[in-house]
């Protein structure tokens, strides 16, 4: 033990100098860096290979990038102008492929009993207007006569309503424009006397001023009255302008209205292509809808594909569950109405239920749209049948938005009300009545990529797109 204690540990320096010599070992795990060829062994390892360090990119738009986005906004430009321009075009397809979608539906049961799709879908559009054709022509007579009435009748029911309001003092008559008595202005029983001068007492004139009469007031005599009696009380309150009517009034505005709302029926070589164009699109749709599919996958990429495949098809039953709902509904609401005016005996009973009818196809605004003609005809008779009309209405309207329509919405999608007031409303000001047709089933199927592609996909929340039924595989 003394003799190691007392031995010299110190490292001689060749010994040193051949660790040092040594290269640094590799941390576990590493692979060494290779030799070149030729070099003795024992040598250093060359230090690893510097990559040149990469250019950083400059923070901005290169040229190329400004390029395409000029030319996307520019493209997106013009296709909305294009869109804009042609909307009475685009609407009628957009019905046309409506109908189109229901049509398949029928083709799909037809194709079972081995009838060809393209000979399915004239069958069943043939069909659907042979069966308009019938009824028309079974209620032709019907309406022809009915239509007389109504022609005849409103004016009187307009009148009605006139003086009936001008006999009630209060609101109508101040937004209605009823006429109220007014005084004589100018001298007569009726002339209001200044508080300032007492009756019977001169008033005092200036002094040294000389007394001049006050000019005597013409009063027309009875010849100088116009036909059909004296001065109108209402004509003072327009400065001497003979007053307008309630009839006169709403006559100047259903003209506007028609003419901003239905600029298209100026045409009828207009209407008559229009309907043929929807008839032709919901047959070839309704015949081929895979050819019409897998033409719009071609315009995504492939990675995308699948999941718009399931947004398309998604619409695809929103709408088609969408026009059968209001079809059945249009039916339903227009026996019922039609029914319920003839218990009620109102004039032209048949003609106002096809008018419920066919105005049905307009969510929230058609049914109002229909209870105003009707109203106005229970005041041909009295307003307690207006009354009376006004709440079987009312009734209708309540059985049809809770017990009919989310019973044949299973499995569709449910509109917010108020979301259907405003899409309707903004579609009627910017393209008239076509907007207001197409305004419900277009806020449907612009929900749906909404809610499947960014609320879920985007967001990441959980959302129904469609209300809980059965598929159209299962119905």
């Amino acid at each position: 033990m003394p003799a190691l204690c007392g031995m010299d540990t110190s490292i001689p320096s060749s010994a040193s100098a051949s660790v040092a010599a040594q290269p640094h070992a590799e941390p576990h795990g590493a692979t060494p860096h290779a030799l070149p060829s030729g070099t003795p062994p024992g040598a250093a390892a060359p230090p690893p290979p510097t990559h040149a360090e990469r250019r950083r990119r400059g923070v901005g738009w290169r040229s190329k990038d400004v390029v395409r986005t000029a030319a996307l906004v520019i493209g997106l430009y013009l296709l909305l102008r294009l869109l804009w321009f042609a909307n009475e075009l685009v609407f009628v397809v957009f019905l046309g492929t409506l109908f189109g979608l229901a049509v398949a539906r029928a083709v799909d049961y037809l194709e079972r009993w081995r009838i060809r799709r393209g000979i399915g879908a004239a069958l069943v559009v043939l069909s659907f207007l042979g069966a308009l054709v019938g009824i028309g022509a079974w209620v032709a007579p019907t309406l022809r006569a009915q239509g007389a009435v109504l022609r005849e009748q409103l004016p009187r029911a307009v009148d009605r309503i006139e003086s009936w309001i001008n006999q009630r003092s209060g609101l109508f008559s101040l937004f209605l424009g009823g006429t109220e008595t007014v005084p004589p202005q100018n001298g007569g029983a009726g002339t209001p006397q200044s508080p300032s001068t007492p009756t019977g007492t001169a008033r005092p004139s200036t002094q040294g001023a000389p007394q001049t009469p006050a000019p005597a007031t013409a009063t027309p005599s009875a010849a100088d009255q116009p036909k059909g009696g004296g001065v109108d009380s209402a004509d003072l309150l327009t400065g001497g302008a003979p007053a307008t009517t309630l009839k006169e009034r709403l006559s100047q505005q259903l003209t506007g209205a028609s003419r901003y709302l239905f600029p298209f029926l100026s045409s009828t070589l207009a209407v008559a292509a229009g309907l043929v164009l929807v008839l032709f699109l919901a047959i070839y749709t309704g015949a081929e809808p895979k050819l019409y599919h897998d033409g719009l996958m071609h315009l995504f990429p492939k990675r995308a594909r699948p999941r718009a495949g399931q947004v398309l098809s998604e619409m695809a039953i929103v709408l088609r569950k969408w026009l059968v709902t209001q079809l059945i509904a249009m039916l339903v609401i227009g026996a019922v109405t039609t029914t319920v005016l003839l218990l009620l005996g109102v004039k032209a009973a048949v003609a106002l239920g096809l008018i419920a009818g066919l105005l049905e196809f307009v969510p929230t605004v058609g049914p109002i749209m229909s209870a105003v003609p009707a109203i106005a005809m229970g005041f041909v008779d009295s307003p307690e049948k207006a009354l009376y009309v006004l709440i079987a209405y009312v009734g209708i309207q309540f059985l049809e938005n809770h017990l009919l329509i989310p019973l044949l919405m299973r499995g569709g999608l449910d509109l917010p009300p108020a979301l259907t007031i405003v899409a309707q409303a903004l579609m009627t000001l910017l393209f008239g009545f076509l907007g207001l047709m197409v305004a419900v089933p277009l806020t449907a199927a612009v929900m749906v990529p909404v809610k499947m592609l960014y609320v879920e996909d985007t967001l990441g929340d959980d959302v129904t797109v469609r209300d809980a039924g059965l598929d159209d595989e299962e119905e």
